[in-house]
């Protein structure tokens, strides 16, 4: 890269300094030290360097198609970027505080490594539009990426819905014992939440696949340019229509840190339950040693620190999300400076949703569920008692008076301290005389899960079929 001058001193040396600025030919004051430290971004938008260099390679091919470059100096700055980008993926490359950001590092070492036709470049377009464009590639590649981990998780809990497709536990409402389900279809409710999260990123991923370059600064250019051509290299379905909206919006990355946000809740959820499943209180659920750590003072704990850090760093994305709103909402068209700080929180949310997908598809599939105690806890709190009035309903007593009767024999059991399975036959009759021996059959966990047997039900065979539809979608 090329040397700065020999120091120099009185306004020579401050026209020297702002002129290393590409913008600085206005400014006869070199930037102030606290200024620069203050307005830099490259220490954070580096990150953006693939981008920046295939939106520029497919800026310059543009340019010299239309004319404005001869063939040979797009050529050169193609070849250029790419060198440029080999440098930086092997850790060659120095950043530099003073260019301010990723865009004008870049531009610089192209400068000095090409010559003159590196500062041909910038031709048709401004760092507004180029960050825009930049920032959509990110994103875009952001949610390619989410996408996968999300597939790859939805898999994970397939797996091991399908191992646990008979194992009953109860089913909560309120936090208190309700019905018993089967812990595979409770596994499917939670894919079927990262489903939809996945199809939301896809959904975003539409709105924001538009290509914002050729808005230049907010106006528009006056070069030849040919907007299609760019969005075609770079693979956006089309090009923005609005030169000013193009610039000044970050919706699309809101938008992104909103579904994030939502997919951040549903694992937050997830934690949580399995956060109190392994505690011995429920001893449902072990989790892998690997995936826990212990206390400094007290030998027996086995904390579950990746569920409690996921459900931690949720309310780091959603902070990120709440960020980019606060940052957007005082905003005038086109393009403002607060717009540099949108980059760390889309940054983090991407970071954080990934690394908390992956942790979850490593942790899950060696699971140990304790098939006896979640057996245990679902003939626990009656939670066969709606059976029992499932059960008269279908021997001809209204639905209203069962559900009185059962309230009744509910209150008698409690008092006895047993359930209602274990009540006799003379007991419960005492209730309602349309009882039978066959009831009892109804009033265990697996006779209650069997009989909810259609479409989106807890039943064994109902999960097996959910599984198998699932898979023939994928």
């Amino acid at each position: 890269m090329s040397q700065p001058n020999p120091p120099q001193s009185g306004p020579a040396a401050a026209a020297a300094e702002s002129n290393r600025k590409l913008w600085g030919g206005r400014f006869a004051e070199s930037t102030d030290q606290l200024v620069e430290a203050f307005t830099e971004s490259v220490s954070f938008d580096r990150r953006l360097w693939r981008q920046d260099i295939a939106g520029s390679q497919a800026h310059a091919r543009m340019l010299a198609g239309v004319g404005v470059l001869a063939a040979a100096e797009g050529e050169a700055i193609v070849a250029g970027l790419q060198a440029i980008g080999e440098d930086i993926a092997a850790g060659r490359f120095q950043w530099q505080q003073a260019l301010e950001d990723v865009h004008m590092n870049i531009e610089s070492a192209l400068t000095a490594r090409i010559g003159d036709a590196g500062k041909k470049l910038h031709t048709g377009r401004s760092r507004n539009d180029q960050v825009a464009t930049d920032l959509r590639l990110y994103t875009r590649d952001a949610i390619d990426e989410l996408a996968d981990l999300l597939d790859a998780l939805a898999e994970v809990l397939l797996q091991l819905a399908e191992r646990e497709a008979d194992t009953v536990m109860p089913g909560f409402t309120h936090l208190q014992i309700a019905q018993p389900v089967s812990f595979g279809h409770h596994m499917l409710a939670w894919r079927e939440m990262i489903v939809r999260d996945r199809a939301r990123l896809l959904d975003a991923r539409k709105r924001l696949n538009q290509l914002p370059l050729g808005s230049a600064a907010l106006a528009g250019t006056v070069y030849p340019i040919d907007r299609a051509y760019v969005a075609q290299q770079l693979g956006f379905e089309a090009v923005t229509e609005n030169s000013l909206d193009s610039v000044s919006d970050r919706d699309f990355a809101v938008e992104f840190c909103a579904a994030c946000s939502l997919l951040m809740v549903h694992l937050s959820r997830w934690s949580e339950e399995l956060i109190l499943w392994s505690s011995p209180l429920f001893g449902f659920v072990k989790l892998p040693d690997r995936f826990c750590t212990g206390s400094s003072i007290m030998p027996q704990k086995k904390n579950p620190d990746v569920p409690e850090l996921v459900r931690g760093k949720t309310g780091r994305v959603i902070g990120d999300l709440q960020a980019l709103l606060v940052l957007m909402k005082g905003q005038p068209l086109a393009y403002n400076r607060d717009n540099q700080e949108d980059k760390q929180p889309l940054f983090d949310a991407h970071d954080t949703v990934a690394a908390s997908l992956r942790v979850f598809a490593a942790m899950l599939p060696s699971l140990q569920v304790e098939r006896a105690a979640c057996r245990a806890a679902a003939a626990k709190g009656f939670s066969t008692a709606t059976d029992l009035a499932d059960y008269l309903v279908n021997r001809g007593l209204p639905f209203r008076d069962a559900h009185h009767a059962v309230g009744s024999a509910v209150a008698y059991a409690a008092g006895k301290s047993c359930d209602l399975a274990d009540l006799t036959l003379d007991e419960l009759r005492r209730f309602s005389p349309l009882v039978e021996a066959d009831v009892y059959e109804r009033l265990t966990p697996e006779g209650s899960l069997g009989a909810r047997n259609h479409f989106g039900a807890t039943a064994p065979q109902q999960v097996r079929a959910a599984i198998a539809r699932a898979r023939n979608r994928a």
